[in-house]
């Protein structure tokens, strides 16, 4: 009886995991992706995610949504990662789109769009970790000031500081002047 029972429980911390991973697996990658900027490092961080979300589903106590709870485990994850010494020392590799390989069949003003975008994401790319952090989250993910405050576990007038400061970073390196860093 025992064993069916942990089968069971098993079997539905599965099924959750492959929703979880269904439902925000690409924002886990996004936000990844803003911490180590280097794509195949972001989907490697964002698979020991997947993997430490599995093994905390038990202790996952329903005070804040999935989505929240999620969001806070891998901006701590990718926080210490960044930390770490092996992303300090470590040579980055230089990330490399594969736009080419894929068929555009979009008219010109889609593709100067889309340039655009890639330039100012990697524009955000180069304002410091605290600053990035927020604007993805913002921006992006469409969260709240409430909502990212939980998650990054600080003030909600912190986030707003934050924000202005990012906005104003990334302003003045659009201007050609120098990033905001702290």
């Amino acid at each position: 009886m025992r064993d069916e029972r942990e089968n069971q429980n098993e079997q539905s911390k599965q099924e959750i995991l492959i929703k979880l991973m269904e439902k925000y697996g690409d924002m886990v990658l996004r936000v990844a992706y803003t911490y180590v900027k280097e794509r195949q490092l972001a989907e490697d961080l964002s698979q020991e995610i997947f993997i430490k979300c599995y093994q905390s589903l038990d202790t996952f106590e329903n005070r804040s949504s999935y989505q929240t709870w999620l969001y806070r485990i891998t901006v701590n994850y990718c926080k210490d990662y960044v930390r770490s010494w092996s992303f300090r020392n470590l040579i980055p590799t230089s990330f490399v789109r594969k736009e080419n390989d894929q068929i555009k069949d979009s008219v010109v003003s889609q593709v100067m769009k889309k340039e655009d975008n890639n330039v100012l994401f990697k524009k955000i790319l180069n304002l410091s970790v605290k600053l990035r952090e927020v604007l993805i989250l913002y921006y992006y993910e469409d969260l709240s000031i409430q909502e990212i405050a939980e998650i990054l576990e600080v003030k909600p007038n912190t986030v707003k500081t934050r924000l202005h400061r990012a906005r104003k970073g990334l302003k003045n390196h659009i201007e050609g002047g120098m990033i905001l860093e702290k």
